[in-house]
């Protein structure tokens, strides 16, 4: 379940950066129906033209495309969208949405994450502008990305004072080298008590994790500034597979869902074959057993020293 009172989620979910528009589209149709008929038919879609990081990107575009195609029925995948904050409120809410909605080619999508702030945010009108979109239908649940736990506690606080929907879940930078953020002493115990679920995200590092050490397309953020030990240990991550006879992607999706705090892990995948490899973190998983994966990838923790508040 994705945080209380949200809905049930498939465990591997995809991811849509730099993902629909690198297929041919043939080949997006058909793993849009795969991921379906293997149970995973839900989908992080974003419309990234907007702000200062604009990149003019179709992925949102040709993903609308592709389910239709595919011929799902819209009650049959889950459509969790991004609302972003670079030039909010200028650009507000009501016209993210429509944009991203219309884009997609879908009323409404059933969840939506709100994408990160370093400035100064003002916490009391993102609440209440989200629940403006939740009043019109646009989307059900919400959650944040890679929020500051300040901005976050607030966000809770003000929505219960409100009787608003407060966030229910958190996308956060997780994985075998990146822990800081999900596992320390600030977002941890909202996990913990079930205030938050966790949804797992970059957690390849933009490939370099499962072998890709040079990628040649734009990757998410280095917090912590931790990219080139990042890349010195993927000779340890692909050991760590050997050992238990699994490849690197098993391997670093397993130990997200190893953390009974995670909700889903988002992948991007491009192949059906990535997709099926994928899946067989859940075998890794039940072969080797929670405590023992953790304890084998214990060294692999590289973000010790980084703030876990969200701060950088």
């Amino acid at each position: 379940m994705l945080g209380p009172g949200g809905p049930d989620v498939p465990a591997l979910a995809l991811g849509s950066w730099n993902t629909w528009d690198r297929m041919a589209f043939d080949d997006a149709v058909s793993l849009v129906a795969q991921a379906a008929e293997l149970g995973c038919a839900f989908f992080d879609v974003a419309h990234y033209n907007m702000g200062p990081h604009a990149e003019n990107a179709r992925t949102d575009l040709i993903f609308g495309r592709a389910v239709r195609e595919a011929g799902l029925a819209r009650a049959d995948w889950q459509f969790c969208g991004k609302l972003w904050l670079w030039d909010y409120p200028t650009t507000p809410f009501t016209q993210q949405m429509e944009t991203s909605l219309e884009r997609v080619g879908v009323e409404s999508a059933d969840m939506v994450v709100v994408g990160d702030y370093l400035g100064e945010l003002d916490v009391e009108r993102v609440v209440t502008d989200v629940a403006e979109q939740i009043h019109a239908g646009r989307f059900a649940v919400w959650g944040v990305n890679n929020w500051r736990y300040r901005d976050l506690r607030a966000a809770i606080d003000i929505a219960r004072e409100r009787d608003l929907i407060p966030p229910v879940f958190a996308q956060l930078k997780y994985g075998l080298v990146r822990r800081s953020m999900a596992e320390g002493p600030y977002y941890a115990p909202l996990f913990d008590s079930g205030e938050l679920a966790l949804q797992a995200s970059d957690v390849f590092e933009g490939g370099m994790l499962v072998g890709n050490l040079a990628p040649d397309r734009k990757i998410g953020a280095d917090i912590g500034g931790i990219r080139k030990r990042i890349t010195a240990s993927y000779g340890e991550v692909r050991r760590l597979a050997d050992q238990f006879g699994a490849t690197p992607a098993q391997l670093g999706i397993a130990f997200c869902l190893a953390n009974p705090a995670t909700a889903n892990v988002l992948v991007g995948v491009s192949r059906y074959a990535q997709l099926q490899d994928n899946l067989k973190a859940f075998a890794l998983l039940d072969r080797v057993g929670a405590p023992e994966l953790r304890r084998a990838a214990a060294d692999l923790w590289l973000d010790r020293h980084v703030a876990a508040d969200g701060t950088g």
